[in-house]
């Protein structure tokens, strides 16, 4: 473990239930309010009577307004540490919580989702910069697949668990449970996390400071591979495949509350092993950018074979969405392990910025596309709209890997050349056959 001089050493016990865990549950509730409505979408529906494309809306609020507080939020990070910033920040999530609870129309809930994607906009960042104070780079990938996983297993929850709770009530008192449990998670940050101090005479970070992000070589290089199937990754996982799986597949409620549980429980494990693989990865001289250009094109297989309607098997393809599509998560570490510390809390906003700014365009977009065609009299919208919508997501990510494996294969590989360099024998025995000047 490594510490700040600044901040007091702690052992790796102390640094996993004082700051790993707290942190943890942030990121835990944020996963679970972020794809909850995934399986509550048949009583929004009802209760509201959305289309395809308010829906898309309803749901994606989250994420717009998850990506407007990223940058203040880096930038509150790097100046006044994660203990103070999520306790302010989750107690917003649990009033919007509260008012999703206590909404009655579109516009309440739309805006109180916003609220909810504000409040808990810094609980992965916050989490990063905790993290990255007290753990060592090289151990970062794996640290952060554990984190990663943890938003795997709030995901999960989000699936049968809340299923299951929803027989006892409704999603509105569902809303309030998770609003008192946002609180708790804030209350607990704020009292178990240790301080740590601010080195004496750091320059305090700006808005203009984040430029220094953006020029880093690592973070373009990342973003430009992974920054669209993460948001495709998010858009898609956090709505639209429990959809596809009831209109295509035409599974029932139920069985679509099980596979959206196995897709995500899958995340528990795909982070673990990416980490994991990283790391194994790093110790042969493999980049951690070359693993994630490998997960991405399984990631693009998938939905190719989505694309292509391959019906013997689409709960399996619904589970693999999301297993494979966790490699994407690795952008983190890459960024995490090639900046300055300093730079950490926005670097980790910076990238949510741009993701849930894409996400929020995915899962919108998605459903205006699917929207271009009638639903039946069941409400479900045909095969061929989700056909066209994943092939245009699709079109989008493909660039992205092209590129990679452009520099990989031709700017990367080593050019030969022979130089003769002449000793000064060599030299005094041609000169003489040089014509004069």
């Amino acid at each position: 473990m490594d510490a700040d001089q600044n901040t007091p050493r702690l052992s790796g016990v102390a640094v996993f239930f004082y700051v790993f865990l707290p942190f943890a549950l942030g990121h835990y509730l944020s996963s679970l309010l972020r794809n909850v409505n995934a399986v509550l979408a048949p009583q929004l529906v009802g209760a509201l009577a959305l289309t395809p494309g308010q829906l898309g809306l309803l749901t994606s609020a989250f994420f717009f307004a998850f990506a407007l507080v990223q940058l203040p939020v880096g930038i509150a990070l790097d100046r006044y540490g994660p203990r103070k910033v999520q306790l302010v920040l989750m107690l917003l999530a649990a009033g919007g919580a509260w008012m999703f609870a206590t909404g009655h129309s579109f516009t309440q809930l739309v805006l109180a989702r916003a609220i909810i994607g504000c409040g808990v906009g810094g609980c992965f960042m916050s989490a990063v910069k905790a993290i990255s104070t007290w753990i060592a780079p090289k151990r970062l990938p794996s640290v952060q697949g554990y984190l990663i996983a943890v938003g795997g297993l709030g995901a999960a929850s989000s699936t049968m668990p809340v299923r299951s709770l929803l027989q006892y009530t409704d999603w509105r008192g569902l809303f309030m449970l998770l609003a008192f449990l946002t609180v708790f998670s804030g209350l607990l940050i704020w009292l178990v996390t240790p301080r740590n101090r601010i080195a004496a005479g750091a320059r305090a970070p700006t808005v203009r400071s984040v430029l220094d992000v953006y020029r880093a070589p690592a973070f373009r290089t990342t973003i430009s591979l992974v920054l669209i199937p993460h948001a495709v990754f998010f858009g898609i996982q956090g709505l639209w495949i429990g959809r596809w799986l009831s209109d295509v597949a035409r599974f029932p409620d139920s069985a679509v509350a099980y596979l959206l549980y196995l897709g995500m429980a899958s995340v528990i494990f795909g982070a673990i092993a990416v980490g994991m693989i990283t790391e194994w990865a790093g110790r042969r001289g493999i980049a951690a950018i070359d693993v994630a250009a490998v997960g991405v094109a399984l990631f693009l297989l998938v939905q190719l074979a989505i694309v292509c309607n391959y019906r013997p098997s689409l709960q399996t393809l619904s589970v693999l969405f999301t297993l494979v599509g966790t490699i994407t998560g690795i952008e983190y570490a890459i960024v995490a392990q090639n900046l300055p510390r300093e730079l950490t809390g926005r670097a980790a906003t910076c990238l949510n910025l741009l993701i849930f700014v894409g996400a929020f365009l995915v899962q919108a977009g998605f459903g205006q596309i699917v929207g271009l065609w009638q639903v039946d009299g069941a409400g479900h919208a045909p095969a061929i709209a989700y056909r066209i919508a994943f092939g245009v997501l699709l079109a989008l990510q493909l660039p992205g890997l092209v590129r990679h494996c452009h520099r990989t294969f031709l700017e990367r590989r080593p050019v030969e050349c022979g130089i003769a360099l002449l000793n000064e024998k060599e030299d005094y025995e041609i000169g003489s056959l040089r014509s004069p000047r």
